[in-house]
């Protein structure tokens, strides 16, 4: 069994001896890749629908670990106790449900030590909940695959960490850490983004009318935006 470069980034972020549980398991390849590289001993696999739960089973039974990692039925923390483990994995959800699944039990939540999250969408809103929530982003890593750009972070969970200062928003927007880092393919994506915003403006009729305009206006705010992250590259 091979990761995809997405999945092993998020692997990465996980802390050597910690228990982990897998939100939204699907294959159970994290906490399998996890247990194989004895970077964990336990695991707890979760899924809402049946169908990927029996999946990962399989997975779990081929690579001989059906002691090592459990199978649990659970819509988000549902199924999951306080204190039961270390860290929970959410990988590969829209940005909204790993909100939603956080927000809706947080005496687990906060029961964890941190969180490893990979949002597929909404992520500056996902920063700034997190912030706003009392969580301490530690760690940020961005992998490009097959032309899309996956961020990812590892965060503590409230009351495991000094409490973090709003981020501005070109921060939140791109990750403060992976612009203090100058991470080389969030750079790659602020210059792609950058060509292609400016090719639509470019490209926009003049005297278009209102809707037309407020496109514009839109657009240079963008523009802006990516300038202020590529910014950080300079220092």
């Amino acid at each position: 069994m091979e990761l995809s470069k997405r999945l092993q980034a998020v692997a990465a972020l996980a802390a050597q001896g910690d228990t982990i549980a897998d939100i939204g398991t699907d294959h159970a390849y994290i906490p399998i890749e996890l247990i194989q590289r004895r970077v964990i001993s336990y695991a707890i696999a979760m899924d809402v629908h049946r169908g990927p739960l029996e999946r990962a089973a399989a997975h779990v039974q081929a690579a001989e670990l059906e002691k090592k990692i459990e199978m649990r039925l659970s819509d988000g923390f549902e199924k999951l106790s306080p204190g039961e483990v270390d860290c929970a994995v959410l990988a590969g959800m829209g940005g909204n449900l790993v909100m939603k699944i956080l927000k809706d039990n947080m005496r687990v939540t906060c029961s964890l030590k941190s969180c490893i999250l990979q949002p597929q969408s909404e992520i500056a809103k996902v920063r700034a909940f997190l912030i706003e929530e009392g969580f301490l982003i530690i760690a940020e890593d961005m992998v490009c695959e097959d032309g899309k750009y996956y961020p990812m972070m590892k965060v503590l969970t409230p009351g495991n960490g000094p409490a973090e200062p709003m981020w501005d928003e070109v921060q939140l927007r791109f990750g403060k850490l992976l612009l203090e880092k100058k991470h080389p393919v969030l750079r790659q994506l602020l210059q792609r983004d950058l060509k292609l915003t400016e090719d639509i403006l470019n490209n926009l009729p003049l005297g278009g009318g209102e809707r037309i305009e407020n496109r514009k206006v839109q657009l240079n705010q963008e523009i802006r935006y990516i300038r202020e992250g590529l910014k950080y590259y300079e220092m």
